[in-house]
């Protein structure tokens, strides 16, 4: 069972941060949209950057357009930079398999070439990139502001690392869920309600956005 969320305002609209080399088209990004589109609230879903400081200048700097108080939301690297944000705005997160100490991830990267399939971007991870992850990683975050949905068969992060660093959050863990959280349709109600909203069960799924 849940526990119960801060005691804030409903949420006046949804900035949602992709992960790493994943893009503002992707399946999450969409439904994230049609939930804020059926509630009437604004919602931002940016193509970041692959630059880590780059990637959190721009989701500041979009915090206006979703209202005074919205509700940060991000998977994977987005969950990461989702963090940032909301705790150096004093707002409400919901985090995905969130990449928790990334730059542990980043150093076997360095070197390696990537394709951005949503955009054609091709890139190189550069020391740079581990650089400004370790510059960026808290030490510590708020637990109460959080609601992390995670999958218990990750294949790419450790659901228990978020676990623990984001000990005390509220915490729904999918069996069987993979690092992509391809049930995340059937947990927008929790989403919603974490920001103060009410959304029916079953009104998005996969094959509304599919059909877009």
């Amino acid at each position: 069972m849940l526990s119960a969320a801060l005691h804030v305002p409903a949420v006046s609209g949804v900035l949602y941060l992709h992960g790493f080399n994943s893009g503002s088209g992707s399946p999450k990004a969409a439904l994230m949209r049609a939930a804020c589109a059926v509630l009437g609230l604004p919602c931002a879903t940016p193509q970041l950057s692959h630059r880590p400081r780059a990637a959190l200048r721009l989701a500041e700097s979009l915090l206006e357009g979703v209202g005074p108080h919205p509700l940060v939301a991000g998977s994977s690297m987005g969950g990461f930079l989702a963090t940032l944000v909301a705790e150096r705005h004093d707002l409400p997160a919901v985090l995905i398999n969130p990449a928790v100490g990334p730059a542990r991830l980043v150093t076997d990267w360095v070197g390696e070439a990537f394709v951005n399939e949503h955009t054609g971007e091709r890139f190189c991870v550069e020391a740079i990139h581990l650089e400004e992850l370790e510059g960026l990683t808290p030490q510590g975050v708020t637990p109460g502001r959080y609601l992390l949905l995670l999958g218990s068969a990750d294949e790419t992060l450790d659901p228990a690392d978020a676990f623990a660093f984001y000990r005390g959050a509220r915490t729904i863990l999918h069996p069987g869920g993979d690092h992509g959280f391809t049930a995340l349709a059937d947990y927008l109600p929790a989403i919603f309600a974490h920001g103060g909203h009410s959304l029916a069960p079953g009104c998005i799924t996969h094959q509304d956005v599919d059909d877009a």
